[in-house]
């Protein structure tokens, strides 16, 4: 008789412990960064004129979530004509981010300029996106993002404020 009371009883603690190791993903989107929220705009960089290719951001921060447009400029034609227009094109991103600290993390995909997830077909880059940037707050309405990959800081301006209302997931 002691031995199926042993056994329910084992087995009743793995179930438990097996339990208490599982939670569900939240309901709603998280807060993210009260700062952060709103749309930013890189107006230029540094000796722009003067560089070859360059690229110029556009950040809308809303929650835990970002959506990131990308301007490039070239004075190369490096491609086809019917992608680079001319010298100037521009690249989506949607994603998430997280702040840790001074460092910002973004993980993404590249998108259509609707924000829908793009095809691996079609004009430049496609598929995830990864960027980690230091962030220096300058006052509320000015913040700049150095990139772990590039020299050339991205300075952008408050145009708009949001307010973070979390959507259901």
């Amino acid at each position: 008789m002691q031995k199926p009371f042993a056994f329910y009883l084992l087995a009743l603690t793995f179930l438990l412990s097996a339990l208490s190791a599982c939670s569900f993903n939240p309901s709603l989107q998280g807060k993210g960064e009260s700062y952060l929220q709103g749309e930013w705009k890189q107006d230029s960089i540094p000796k722009q004129k003067q560089l070859i290719t360059y690229s110029l951001y556009d950040f809308k921060f809303n929650c835990d979530s970002v959506f990131i447009q990308l301007n490039s400029f070239s004075k190369v034609n490096s491609g086809m004509d019917s992608c680079m227009n001319a010298g100037h094109w521009s690249e989506y991103i949607r994603g998430t981010y997280v702040q840790s600290n001074d460092t910002l993390h973004i993980r993404g995909n590249f998108c259509n300029a609707d924000y829908s997830l793009k095809k691996q077909a079609g004009c430049f880059r496609s598929g995830p996106y990864e960027a980690t940037f230091k962030v220096s707050k300058k006052t509320d309405s000015l913040i700049q993002f150095l990139s772990t990959s590039s020299v050339i800081p991205v300075n952008l301006r408050l145009i708009k404020k949001i307010t973070c209302n979390p959507k259901p997931l």
